[in-house]
């Protein structure tokens, strides 16, 4: 099976889990901006297309583009993921994965979540100085919950809890193609 996998990342995390799954599944890789410049014809060739990006207010970043080609991928193994700095067993990610495509969508695509981290030193500015005034919200917010607490006191500063294994449901799902021929 032939598989692309398209990726943005801001900070590293999402490109070393794009990295992890193009070594894991031997396929190309390919920079967001790169993909946007690829003529139609190029994605003819391949049978499997994974896009990643990393979360921001609760969506996954430049996600529209890759949506609008999908729909035309129909006949593709498809599929997303997102990096972010939530832990995978947070209800949040949950959420964000059950509402992170419509319901015609998830007929023919699926949407994974990596956990990720932080590293403010490689943020661009403003999204710095968001998730700086975020944490000080919420460390300053009457009434937090523990979870709320919790989070702030993670979020103040870099962190890394990226794990290779997070990529494993993405391989089972992009290679299923190759498991149903081969029955």
């Amino acid at each position: 099976m032939k598989t692309l996998i398209i990726y943005t990342s801001q900070t590293g995390f999402t490109k070393r889990y794009a990295e992890w799954l193009a070594e894991k599944m031997e396929g190309d890789l390919l920079d967001f901006k790169a993909a946007q410049k690829k003529p139609a014809a190029f994605f003819d060739d391949y049978d499997a297309i994974c896009y990643g990006g990393w979360a921001m207010a609760g969506s996954l970043v430049k996600a529209k583009w890759f949506l609008g080609k999908a729909a035309g991928w129909k006949g593709k193994r498809l599929a997303m993921f997102c990096v972010g700095g939530s832990p995978n067993d947070n209800p949040d990610v949950d959420t964000f994965l059950q509402n992170a495509l419509t319901e015609e969508q998830k007929q023919y695509m699926s949407v994974f979540y990596c956990q990720g981290g932080f590293n403010y030193e490689k943020m661009k500015a403003p999204s710095r100085i968001a998730m700086k005034m975020f944490v000080s919200a919420l460390k300053n917010k009457k009434n937090a919950t523990e979870k709320e607490r919790v989070m702030a006191e993670k979020m103040a500063s870099s962190y890394d809890i990226s794990d290779i294994k997070f990529i494993e449901p993405i391989v089972s799902y992009l290679g299923e193609k190759d498991n149903e021929k081969a029955v």
